[in-house]
């Protein structure tokens, strides 16, 4: 997304037919929409934001509270029109909120989690969005291993086509004006290995060097916020890819994935706590709240 692009306050509001102050409510005490922030302070939403106002409306017209209606489209699966992992997982959890952090490291926890997965997990479901093809094929012979030991292992990049590969992952094309091309994700949703790690490029970084480009990041591995960032890689690879990755629902999608225990989100906020001072804490702009 280049600088300024996305969906201001005002267009959302007349979309949505729900005034901005409503919408700055609605946040503010909901959590519910969960627009990016620019630099300048200023909201920006996306078209499935739009979607989700809407479905919100028509459920209180029903007579559901707000509340109610706002988790009923938050347990849902994610609009068509949505073609973000990020803000699909910002909308469903918006108490997941993301802090910065520059490519080079960004690398090595990717790496870290695919290690992992293919050293202790098994028929899992993994996704993963590479924004180019040329930073996929840097990887493939990872991501062949990775698909080895899953039931379904599917990537997104700038493909010319979909193709399913033998021995390889499906691969799934996305438009150069579709926010995938922002987008850097790692979803492992397995049985015995449950994690997730999403980022979104910074806008206006054409001055900085590769490996210091910087990404707004949310990672985790509470099962839940694992099965909500795979059910939407799921709908979107479905969109891309329609005769390669099956309709039916994986056996690891179709239930509910067991509660997060408390051991697990107390050492995701010690994860979080090391990587800010990794990074140099709040001088390097990392913010994210414990989950």
């Amino acid at each position: 997304m280049t600088p300024g692009a996305g969906l201001g306050i005002a267009e959302v509001a007349a979309r949505s037919r729900i005034d901005q102050r409503t919408l700055r409510v609605w946040e503010a005490r909901h959590g519910f929409p969960a627009p990016t922030r620019l630099p300048n302070g200023r909201r920006k939403y996306t078209d499935a934001d739009v979607e989700l106002l809407r479905e919100v409306v028509t459920l209180r017209d029903t007579g559901l509270s707000l509340p109610a209606a706002i988790d009923r489209v938050r347990g849902a699966p994610p609009p068509a029109s949505s073609s973000s992992i990020f803000a699909g997982l910002r909308t469903r959890r918006p108490e997941l909120s993301p802090g910065t952090m520059p490519k080079g490291l960004l690398t090595s926890l990717s790496r870290a989690i695919e290690d992992e997965y293919c050293a202790n997990a098994d028929r899992g479901v993994v996704f993963g969005s590479f924004q180019s093809e040329r930073h996929y094929r840097v990887v493939e012979s990872r991501w062949r291993d990775l698909t080895a030991t899953s039931d379904l292992c599917c990537v997104f990049a700038d493909f010319d086509n979909a193709k399913a590969p033998a021995g390889g992952p499906v691969e799934a094309p996305i438009g150069e004006a579709d926010p995938l091309t922002r987008e850097w994700s790692v979803i492992c949703d397995a049985p015995t290995f449950s994690v997730c790690l999403l980022a979104r490029e910074r806008p206006g970084q054409s001055d900085r060097p590769d490996a210091g480009r910087l990404f707004d990041m949310i990672w985790s591995a509470e099962p839940e916020v694992t099965r909500a960032a795979s059910r939407t890689a799921m709908s979107l690879a479905r969109a891309a890819t329609p005769d390669l990755v099956p309709t039916v629902e994986p056996e690891q999608l179709s239930g509910e994935p067991l509660p997060s225990s408390p051991e697990i989100r107390a050492l995701t906020s010690l994860t979080n706590r090391m990587l800010s001072y990794a990074e140099g804490g709040s001088a390097a702009g990392w913010g994210h709240r414990p989950v």
